[in-house]
């Protein structure tokens, strides 16, 4: 960016103390772990698609490895970063008429300056030309790439190392552990799933069917901005048992429970909580509640004991064995012990899937971490890998700090699997009591799912959704009075946007107002101090009265002012350069330092 552009700037004060994705910082954390000190990283965004045999489009969704290293959420975008150099270069889509027409314009080269963590901005028509110069001026060093079909579709690039074995590895390496921003963005993201969670139990008592449970939590998630991490489970009865239930169309008529698994999605980022929770807000029988305090007892003895260092897989495992206990109180597994059930793995029948998953741009993040990966001489019998995600797996590393995971322990009773697999199961039925099991077939299953941070001396649990006797009070206040729609008003704001022209920017609530007055008189201010440098003049009375102006704001709003005009001649040097490098680059195409 020239520091001509400075006079269309309008700086927006985000308040919740969100900036700009730290993308180049992801980039260079990639960067040290391929190594070496030259070689370009190619990412490929998602590019707009049409429906085969159809003019409507694919539902859009960006890719996660790009958008870590440049936190684009825009189509038909790619992007460098010169190792040598350390310029991240994002390459959009040219601004084109009829697309205007249709789609409005698009993300511009001012626009994408402002909003993203980048150093320059081409036109994606420049890429080959741009990768042309690399290659010439480096023609040994690396290009990286996820896969083979990644590359630049012009023939005449043909990198002389091309490595597309490496990057990938090393992103989910990075991906594994979240900075500060992330964990901020995932933290919303549950925030707005507990707004969404509590809508349904506030409204459970009117709803028919399952798709009135699924229709109120996508409605609050798209109000706060929000998308759907994964589809939406609404399981009541024996569709509790089906862990990826999502047809969502039968009557909640003489239905006990409802296994509700749904997480928001903000700004690319997942949450994944489930709650179980009896539609009556009493529980039905008392099988339903058993089966909930065995399930409640699991998630809690894990999470209590989560912390760096620990090995998720011993957490499965400990859940394996308090299933067990709890199974042999009910009744349901007989004829062992505890630790013959175990070896037996006969606890599968019921506890089929893993513990728990990373969570981050993917709700199921980051699923191999190869680069982490150690092999311990594990023997598993209550480890099935195929349902299995890291960090529960034999060969996951330990926990570390900064790693979010889900907690989701369950017992399920599915009559299907159980009746085919299991209860002709030479080795499994005779553990099997069918008679006190028919009592239990229509608690259909209990899952219960937090999503947790580990922090550097233990945990902190992101999800605060009503769980349990908290849950069921909800639904009993809210049946009792004959409550209309208890839907929330608290105002979320928009992913964060910087806009060109402040009646682009997205509607905002008084909070926000008072920070985009602020932003506007820093502006005003940018502008007269940069004239007045253009002309050699002192710095205008004007610009001093609106900083003072805005520094007065600040403080009473509880912001910090240090040394702020220093800051903003700092910002305008800081822009000076950034266009100064970008121009050097280009000119000695992409030439590396090494």
């Amino acid at each position: 960016m020239d520091i001509d552009d400075i006079d269309h700037l309008t700086i927006r004060l985000n308040a919740l103390g969100v900036n700009k994705y730290p993308a180049k910082q992801h980039a260079r954390a990639v960067a040290k772990i391929l190594g070496g000190n030259c070689g370009v990283i190619y990412l490929l965004g998602q590019y707009a698609l049409d429906i085969e045999d159809s003019d409507q489009p694919k539902t859009w969704r960006q890719r996660r490895y790009f958008y870590y290293c440049s936190g684009v959420d825009v189509a038909n975008c790619c992007l460098t970063y010169n190792i040598a150099t350390d310029i991240l270069t994002l390459y959009i889509p040219p601004i084109v008429m009829e697309r205007v027409i249709w789609n409005g314009p698009g993300l511009t080269i001012e626009e994408a300056y402002e909003q993203y963590d980048i150093d320059s901005v081409r036109y994606n028509n420049h890429v080959s030309t741009d990768l042309k110069y690399w290659q010439t001026s480096s023609p040994n060093a690396t290009f990286y790439a996820l896969h083979d079909d990644h590359r630049p579709l012009d023939k005449n690039f043909k990198p002389a190392n091309l490595d597309i074995e490496k990057l990938l590895p090393a992103i989910d390496a990075c991906r594994a552990v979240k900075d500060s921003y992330e964990i901020d963005i995932i933290r919303k993201a549950n925030h707005i799933s507990t707004l969404a969670h509590r809508a349904v139990l506030e409204n459970i008592h009117k709803f028919k069917n399952e798709a009135q449970i699924q229709g109120m939590f996508e409605d609050i998630c798209i109000s706060k901005y929000a998308k759907q991490s994964y589809q939406v489970i609404a399981g009541s009865g024996e569709n509790a048992s089906t862990l990826h239930y999502i047809a969502n169309n039968e009557s909640l008529q003489g239905r006990q429970l409802v296994c509700l698994d749904a997480g928001a999605e903000f700004q690319c980022y997942a949450s994944d909580v489930t709650r179980t929770f009896p539609i009556s807000g009493n529980w039905p029988s008392k099988e339903a509640k058993e089966v909930y305090d065995i399930v409640k007892e699991m998630q809690e003895t894990v999470i209590n004991m989560l912390k760096p260092g620990v090995h998720y897989l011993d957490c499965h495992i400990l859940c394996h064995k308090i299933a067990i206990d709890g199974l042999l109180r009910l009744g349901i597994l007989h004829g062992a012990t505890r630790e013959q059930l175990y070896e037996k793995g006969t606890s599968k029948g019921f506890f089929p899937h893993g513990l728990g998953h990373h969570l981050g741009l993917e709700v199921h993040d980051v699923l191999g971490i190869p680069i982490m990966r150690y092999s311990p001489s594990v023997t598993c019998p209550v480890l099935n890998p195929a349902m299995s995600f890291a960090p529960c797996s034999e060969d996951s590393p330990k926990l570390q700090e900064g790693m979010v995971i889900t907690v989701e322990p369950g017992i399920y009773f599915p009559r299907f699997a159980l009746e085919t697999f299991y209860l002709n199961s030479p080795i499994h039925s005779k553990y099997i009591n069918k008679d006190v099991l028919e009592r239990y077939w229509a608690v259909g299953g209990v899952r219960i799912e937090d999503d947790i941070l580990i922090t550097a001396d233990g945990h902190e649990n992101l999800t605060t959704a009503p769980k349990g006797e908290e849950a069921m009070k909800i639904i009993r206040s809210s049946k009792d009075s004959g409550s209309s729609l208890h839907l929330s008003t608290e105002t979320i704001s928009p992913p964060l946007t910087i806009s060109s022209k402040p009646s682009e920017l997205p509607p905002i609530n008084e909070m926000d107002q008072r920070a985009e007055q602020i932003g506007a008189k820093i502006a005003e201010a940018l502008k007269l101090l940069t004239e007045a440098k253009r002309k050699g003049l002192e710095k205008p009375e004007e610009a001093k009265k609106l900083l003072r102006e805005a520094k007065r704001e600040l403080v009473r709003q509880g912001r910090e002012w240090q040394n702020f005009e220093e800051a903003v001649d700092a910002k305008l040097k800081e822009r000076r350069m950034v266009s100064e490098n970008h121009l050097l680059a280009m000119n000695n195409g992409f030439k590396t330092t090494s």
